[in-house]
């Protein structure tokens, strides 16, 4: 059987189009391509976006000197000298970008400038950390990404 050249052409794209329908289905169809939003409730979420920023000035100062260091025992975050940790209020939020179920947040208890994050609960890699404290009715928000 001779194919003209109009067949030839016709069965061309008939390929073309299963194999980009192959790998449409192929990429959709996989666990590894997550497409779910960073947050459930990411609408939400940006209507507060200006008090975030707001408390990302005023806790601006603690940021500079707030430190993150890799111990035997886990990850220490040490809050500067002057930070005032009695009456504080807050949370520490360490999201992995990587993977949704491995996200914990632990509240903020410091009776002193130190807080130790157990080296049980975290996973070599990235980690994008937000520590969120209230103090005198006033907000603070210091946002760090590290390689644990």
């Amino acid at each position: 059987m001779k194919i003209s050249w109009g067949t030839g052409i016709v069965l061309a794209f008939i390929a073309f189009i299963v194999f980009i329908l192959y790998f449409v289905v192929l990429a959709s169809t996989r666990n590894q391509a997550n497409h779910d939003l960073v947050t459930r409730e990411y609408y939400k979420e940006e209507l507060a976006y200006q008090q975030e920023i707001d408390a990302q000035q005023n806790a601006l100062d603690y940021a500079r000197a707030t430190t993150f260091t890799k111990t035997g025992e886990g990850l220490m975050i040490t809050f500067p000298d002057d930070f005032e940790f009695e009456n504080t209020q807050g949370k520490v939020s360490l999201y992995r970008p990587s993977n949704k179920h491995l996200d914990f947040d632990l509240p903020v208890s410091l009776s002193n400038t130190h807080l130790l994050i157990p080296d049980k609960q975290l996973v070599d890699g990235r980690w994008d950390i937000r520590i969120y404290w209230s103090h005198n009715e006033q907000d603070y928000l210091i946002k760090e990404s590290i390689n644990y």
